[in-house]
């Protein structure tokens, strides 16, 4: 069995994060997991091997040293839209040059850095997408010295997320009622779980070493179809209005005016862009993806745990 690694996990509190962590630590693996927000993380606490510190790793001189005696740090930090000094050019370029800088610093040659499809510093059609492109170039520029792997993910599904669970929100919220913006966007939703396999495959995987991963699901959906499976499993009404971009546009410029931005002008660009692999990445790493409605019904449906639970004590009050 490989040598534990100490493995430092920037953005390890989110929902990628807790995945990744927990199989990290099944592995015998030690994790440090800075963050602004110890709250967040706290369900990592019961993990014996996880190492949670209240830190801004965007602070050059904090980042060195938490960076100090790992083996290994892995970057999934990413904002899907900005808020205050929260900008895409801070938290995904700015943070990967930072990086680039301190583990350098630390001696670390292993980084594996978390992506999107899509980007491209140059002509990706959003911020977003060209910030998470100006990234990569950074972190490849650096590859003299950097042992790096970059992942680029199509949507991420699972326990928790923000795709499914939001639009089954949302269809409970509204009656089922939903203008939708670009309905026919494509993807390949893939699952959280075979996202963190590939983080884990190629920690010490030296074929890994400066190469770029797209992981996607088995399936390409468009928008429209993910929020009517999300419906059709959560025993949701659907009654979806395909919004014209004209009205698309204008929905985003205003939803992308209120507290905690639900929809932005930014997204709305993103969502020009399909998705979707051109090469399979996770069959290269010997992983076979999960489908979106074999898994769905496990945390979306009438009968999770949580739904089951709230069920029972209906029928003792």
């Amino acid at each position: 069995m490989p040598a534990p690694l100490n493995i430092c996990v920037l953005g390890g509190t989110g929902f990628v994060g807790t995945e990744l962590i927990a199989r990290l630590v099944s592995e015998g693996h030690w994790v440090r997991v800075p963050t602004r927000n110890p709250a967040r993380g706290q369900h990592l606490r019961v993990l014996s091997t996880v190492q949670l510190i209240t830190a801004n790793v965007h602070d050059l001189r904090t980042l060195g040293q938490l960076l100090a005696g790992m083996d290994v740090v892995i970057n999934l930090i990413g904002i899907l839209n900005q808020s205050g000094r929260a900008t895409f050019q801070a938290v995904h370029a700015d943070l990967a040059a930072k990086l680039v800088a301190a583990a350098r610093g630390a001696k670390i040659r292993r980084l594996l850095q978390m992506s999107s499809v899509g980007a491209d510093r140059e002509r990706a059609p959003s911020r977003y997408l060209r910030s998470k492109g100006e990234a990569e170039a950074l972190i490849r520029a650096a590859g003299a010295h950097l042992d790096y792997t970059i992942f680029r993910p199509s949507v991420i599904f699972g326990p928790g997320d923000s795709l499914t669970n939001r639009f089954a929100a949302l269809l409970g919220i509204s009656g089922g009622f939903l203008p939708l913006a670009r309905s026919q966007a494509r993807f390949a939703p893939v699952y959280v779980g075979d996202v963190a396999a590939a983080f884990v495959r190629t920690l010490e995987q030296r074929e890994s070493f400066g190469e770029t991963y797209e992981l996607c699901g088995p399936e390409i959906v468009t928008l429209e179809q993910i929020v009517r499976m999300s419906a059709a499993v959560a025993r949701l009404p659907c009654r979806i209005f395909r919004l014209p971009d004209v009205f698309g546009w204008l929905q985003a410029a205003l939803l992308g005016l209120l507290p905690g931005k639900p929809f932005s002008l930014d997204n709305f660009n993103s969502l020009a862009f399909d998705s979707v692999c051109t090469q399979n990445g996770l069959a290269r790493l010997g992983i076979t993806p999960r489908h979106l409605m074999a898994l769905l019904p496990f945390y979306l449906g009438p009968f999770t745990a949580p739904n089951e639970l709230n069920a029972a004590r209906k029928t003792i009050d």
